[in-house]
């Protein structure tokens, strides 16, 4: 039997899952198998409504080898797990003459421990839970949780945390679930046989396409101990996430009630001496973060230095008395043991990376007002890592609707640690930049408008003209919009400001749950939706409810944010222009997210509006406008009025 060609795979699998084959969705599968097959690696810009899994999902099961694919959100996960990925195995097995194996791979903390489960968790010298799991009726919101945990844990077949609806607190879910570091390991733990996170790594072992997210991708690069099992191909899909995950994972802290948390843990298995020196250390510590103020540390106080080594060396000497010492009296003691081991650990690697002072790290003081203080270390850039430790070994296929800002594709290639597209060299990772565009025809659909009228926005203070431009909008569309701003302040100042001027409800983030949110926003036309960073890319609301969405201002980094100005400044010292790569860039990779929220479907039209004249003023507004979706332009406040009132009535009529 002759082997399938491309073509006719990709035609069997969009017939599957009743959809349309775009000239996009071709191109891209084309260039997918033709990446795997030279080994090469690709960068492929995808806008919505393309169908861009099944545009590298046909081509990796047609190669037959092993296939990782990275996703930043849940909701992605969700869908290549439970619909695209069974629907195409279904499609090509008559044609492929196979049925490859698929599975689902996150971090341990993911899913449910029976170790602590069933013996609990070792208990900090804090005050207890509540009364022992067995009581009939805890009336706490935890104990409700953990109960209703316990009878879940009993018909679920994977103990996924994500697979638990209603979900959980982070508290509730931390009493029974471990981190690697505090993991028993199988082979000691009463639980081994049974436990879910190694199953979850069997069935990887096994499939021959692993889903997981960027954060166990990071780990896997990161800490150097495979986690992921061996595979000739890696999809990185939301791709413009990459970088700021990789930079979660490698971000180290310490705050004193983390300090605290290690030392009454470790206190009850060491000796007094050893104890009394990090309880010490601690107490050096918290004073030290008492008097901290935020922002960055180019170098490392004095008083701050001191205790830094202090906490270093006590912590070293904990971790060597932990592990010499047994004391029986303690119930479940391996337990207690390695949790206790985990916390100091976590001190001490964090105390010892900031007093090792590398150049290639930021160290901040940040301060929030419900958690006090807490001493911060990220890496100054990421990319080294990700060239070293992602395009060596394997093909890597990037995609994301966002990944071409400015014009070109060498801006996030850079960032990922790849030469300008292009470049020869022995030691140079080869790939190549593709934008497969989008079924849309952005500049029927769409307009964008920049209110050059208005004033620059400035660093605080009220924005009275912009209000007055925001109210005006909102009237016209008749509700419908998405308002996505620079900061929760600004969100709830602007949903304070038009819900005193306007009938149209506001709906503002942080009120409810996001999922709630979206959803009523969904159900009524007449609603709008305002919020800040999660909107920007959370959203799809397809249809006549988000016919406007308005950017208050260019997201910017803030100027005080350490580890952007680290970056931005590192760039000038090697004689790169460091706003154009870091804050520019950061700025329009926001905006094409942003934008992206308006058309999301074949019938979709409306309005993306900036209510920032820089965009239009600026000599940096061409690039990142060329970042986003190609809309019709406009500067004329009341042409977009009266097309704004044109849409409000097509829906209102097509609603009739």
């Amino acid at each position: 039997m002759t082997k399938p060609s491309l073509p006719e795979l990709l035609h069997a699998a969009v017939a599957s899952v009743g959809g349309v084959e775009r000239p996009g969705q071709v191109s891209m599968a084309e260039a997918v198998a033709e990446a795997v097959e030279d080994g090469s690696h690709l960068l492929v810009q995808a806008g919505t409504g393309t169908g861009k899994s099944l545009g590298y999902l046909v081509p990796s099961l047609a190669h037959g080898e092993r296939v990782v694919i990275a996703t930043a959100t849940l909701a992605l996960q969700r869908q290549l797990v439970e619909r695209d990925l069974p629907r195409t195995v279904e499609a090509l097995h008559p044609l492929l003459r196979r049925r490859p194996e698929f599975a689902m791979l996150k971090g341990r903390s993911n899913y449910l421990c029976l170790h602590r489960l069933h013996e609990g968790v070792p208990q900090d010298d804090e005050e207890g839970l509540f009364d022992p799991f067995e009581a009939a009726a805890p009336t706490s919101k935890l104990g409700q949780d953990l109960l209703r945990m316990r009878d879940w844990a009993d018909e679920t077949e994977t103990g996924d945390r994500d697979a638990l609806t209603p979900g959980v607190s982070d508290r509730a879910w931390g009493q029974v679930s471990v981190s690697s570091r505090e993991c028993l390991g199988a082979s000691k733990c009463a639980y081994g046989a049974e436990c879910f996170a190694e199953m979850a790594r069997e069935r990887a072992k096994l499939a021959e396409v692993v889903v997981t997210n960027h954060a166990l991708l990071a780990i896997d690069a990161i800490e150097g101990a495979p986690v992921l099992p061996p595979h000739e191909v890696l999809i990185i899909d939301e791709a413009h996430e990459l970088v700021s995950r990789v930079t979660g994972a490698a971000t180290g802290e310490l705050t004193p009630g983390q300090v605290n948390r290690a030392v009454r843990r470790s206190a009850k298995l060491v000796n007094e001496k050893v104890a009394d020196s990090l309880q010490t250390a601690a107490e050096t510590f918290e004073r030290v973060m008492e008097l901290a103020l935020p922002g960055r540390l180019e170098e490392i106080p004095e008083d701050l230095g001191y205790a830094l080594l202090a906490l270093r060396d006590a912590a070293r000497n904990v971790i060597s008395a932990l592990g010499s010492t047994r004391d029986k009296s303690v119930q479940d003691e391996d337990a207690v043991r390695k949790q206790a081991l985990a916390s100091v650990e976590t001190v001490h690697d964090v105390a010892e990376r900031i007093t090792q002072g590398s150049e290639f790290d930021v160290v901040w003081y940040e301060r929030h007002d419900r958690f006090g203080a807490s001493l911060r270390v990220a890496p100054l850039k990421v990319s080294g890592l990700l060239r070293e430790k992602l395009f060596t070994e394997r093909s890597v296929v990037l995609t994301s609707a966002t990944l071409q800002l400015g014009g070109d594709f060498n801006g996030v290639g850079a960032s990922l640690g790849l030469p300008p597209e292009g470049t020869e060299g022995d030691d140079v990772p080869q790939w190549k930049g593709l934008d497969v565009g989008s079924p849309f025809d952005y500049r029927k659909q769409g307009i964008l408008y920049v209110a050059r009228h208005l004033a620059t926005p400035g660093r605080e203070g009220s924005r009275t003209d912009m209000m007055d431009e925001l109210a005006e909008l909102v009237e016209a569309a008749g509700g419908r919009t998405l308002g996505l701003f620079s900061s929760m302040r600004a969100a709830q100042a602007a949903a304070e400001e038009l819900r005193s001027r306007l009938d149209h409800p506001i709906l503002l983030q942080g009120e409810e749950t996001l999922g709630e949110l979206i959803k009523n926003f969904a159900a009524d036309p007449g609603t709008c939706l305002f919020g800040t960073l999660s909107l920007w890319q959370g959203v799809d609301v397809p249809g006549p409810s988000c016919q406007l969405v308005i950017m208050d201002r260019i997201p910017f980094p803030r100027p005080d944010d350490p580890l952007m100005s680290a970056r931005q400044k590192a760039v000038e010292e090697d004689g790169g222009n460091g706003f154009m790569a870091v804050a520019a860039t950061h700025a329009a990779l926001l905006m094409a997210q942003g934008a992206g929220r308006l058309v999301r479907a074949t019938g979709d039209r409306g309005v993306v509006a900036v209510l920032d004249p820089r965009l239009a003023n600026a000599r940096y507004g061409g690039f990142l406008r060329a970042s986003l979706p190609d809309f019709w332009y406009t500067t004329d406040r009341n042409q977009v009025r009266r097309s704004l009132a044109s849409i409000d009535a097509a829906a209102k009529a097509d609603q009739a």
